[in-house]
């Protein structure tokens, strides 16, 4: 029996500082309704392929919980049979810590947004409205607008003139894009926390440029009445800028001064062999950059996510983090943001990128002794409409894409698509892995169903293949996306009355953690 405890407990170990990861077995959707602060997502349909590297250490304390409907405990015996050693359950889940008197949060991502409005107070970062800088693009004024964002929401929508700089790119790509010191820096992104981190990363690593965040970013843009652009792709120039070890000096004054410390592939190799100990080795450069490249063991981690959505890459309290770069300057810049954010160890290794490395995409794979075996087929298997595909990929990809037919579902709650099927005829999971894709088969099989099989490669797989995609924003529903957190773009109605709500709870949340007591942000 997987030991409980009580709220009052689990307050305790977050107050001690000790290691602790605090996972939450619901679907993000669900998740983001109210959660505990460090709480971080790891939904029981996915747990096996995303708690090994949110986990790096097995023996380390884990805590699950839920919304009170009893997930936990299935999170418990998945996390254990990955042989981690000391897991508990919160007694009650979130409901019960809310009674306790405890703060809960809405929405995801909290602790870098949170974070994201503390650097707006703390340091005074300047910002212009969406009017004035239309104002000032309509008088001609000398502006650089960069768009902090990864280069598919920048495609999404775009503010007009804006180029792509990703938020850790800012630092080292922006001062070789400036020809002129009387030229404003504008950073943009969807809403606040990237514009805010964006513009203060340029501040912080010295430009003397005068550098303002773009309030409210594309939301407050369109909100003003303005026009964003889609399909966009203006992006920084590749490669190494000419002025890379003048932003190195200053991004390492930057980081040094937060607390961040500096390492090599020794102290590396022997802070992963200390027992006790969680270390995450983080590669905070560009996914490309990763692929054609990179550390064994290291996980791609492009810096300015990895500060805006700390809890898709990090879950221990207290655990070290290694932040890998070619020249340093986005590794530095990244730890600076992340000492204050969440109080980790953070060191820059040096000569990371020395010697032998790995190239590819790192792709999560079960263990040997948790693959389901079970038949596999071509994507020439299922065309005619003779096979039944059920699709797992996230609900905002099945919309934008998915096999003509395909009835979209979660792994773990597979018996609502049951009724859905076709009688009598066999069924392939289509899935953005065939790990994924063998857990939801395995899982069919075990309601009853005596067909099924995997799709190998996926909808990718049959795109490949010149097959033709269905796609729609209406299937499935808003109301049936519990794997997201839907974004007020994402919706299908009530848009601006999402984005006015959403900006004001960012805003909001500075006040929340306050009284939440947990995150005494540059404090630490």
């Amino acid at each position: 029996m997987t030991p409980r405890i009580a709220p009052a407990t689990l307050k305790a170990w977050l107050r001690e500082g000790g290691e602790l990861a605090i996972l939450d077995a619901r679907e993000e959707g669900e998740f983001g309704a109210a959660h505990l602060f460090w709480a971080v997502p790891c939904p029981l349909s996915q747990a096996e392929l995303r708690a090994p590297a949110l986990l790096p250490r097995r023996d380390v304390r884990v805590v699950c919980i839920d919304g009170g409907e009893g997930l936990s405990d299935r999170l418990a015996a998945v996390l254990q049979s990955l042989g981690c050693t000391d897991v508990a359950v919160l007694e009650g889940g979130t409901p019960a810590w809310a009674a306790a008197g405890f703060e809960t949060f809405s929405g995801v991502n909290v602790p870098s947004k949170a974070f994201g409005e503390w650097v707006e107070h703390h340091y005074e970062t300047p910002s212009v409205d969406a009017a004035e800088l239309a104002a000032m693009q309509a008088a001609g004024e000398d502006l650089l607008v960069v768009d902090s964002r990864p280069l598919v929401e920048f495609r999404a929508m775009s503010i007009p003139g804006a180029t792509n700089v990703p938020g850790a790119e800012l630092a080292y790509r922006v001062p070789s894009m400036l020809a002129r010191p009387g030229t404003t820096v504008v950073v943009n992104c969807a809403g606040r926390t990237r514009s805010i981190l964006g513009a203060e990363s340029l501040r912080r690593a010295g430009l003397p440029n005068r550098v303002v965040a773009l309030r409210n970013g594309t939301m407050g843009w369109e909100l003003a009445g303005f026009a964003c652009h889609r399909g966009r792709g203006e992006r920084y120039a590749e490669g190494t800028p000419a002025d890379a070890a003048e932003s190195f000096a200053r991004a390492k004054s930057f980081a040094e001064g937060a607390g961040v410390r500096w390492t090599d592939r020794a102290g590396l190799a022997a802070m992963q062999a200390e027992g006790g100990r969680t270390t995450y080795l983080l590669d905070v450069r560009d996914p490309a950059e990763f692929a054609a490249g990179h550390l064994p063991g290291s996980v791609s981690a492009p810096g300015g996510q990895l500060v805006q959505a700390t809890d898709g890459f990090v879950a221990v309290r207290g655990a070290r983090l290694v932040l890998v770069d070619d020249t340093g300057t986005r590794a530095a810049m990244t730890a600076g943001w992340l000492r204050q954010l969440g109080g980790w160890e953070v060191s820059v290794l040096t000569g990371g990128l020395h010697g032998p490395l790995e190239t590819g995409p790192v792709v999560p794979r079960l263990p040997e002794a948790l693959r389901p075996d079970l038949q596999r087929v071509a994507p020439d298997a299922v065309r005619g409409g003779q096979v039944a595909v059920v699709d797992l990929a996230r609900s905002l990809a099945f919309r934008a894409g998915h096999i003509p037919g395909a009835i979209w579902g979660v792994r773990t709650r597979l018996a609502q698509v049951l009724p859905r099927l076709p009688a009598g005829r066999p069924v392939a999971v289509a899935a953005p892995s065939d790990d994924l894709a063998a857990l939801g088969a395995a899982e069919l099989r075990g309601l009853g169903l005596a067909e099924v099989a995997v799709l190998e490669g996926g909808t990718a797989a049959w795109q490949a293949a010149g097959f033709p995609l269905d796609a729609g924003r209406t299937d499935p529903p808003d109301e049936a996306c519990i794997d997201a957190h839907l974004r007020p773009y994402d919706r299908n109605s009530g848009v601006e009355a999402a984005m006015r709500a959403y900006l004001a709870w960012e805003i909001e949340l500075v006040q929340a953690v306050e009284r939440d007591g947990d995150a005494p942000f540059g404090a630490w």
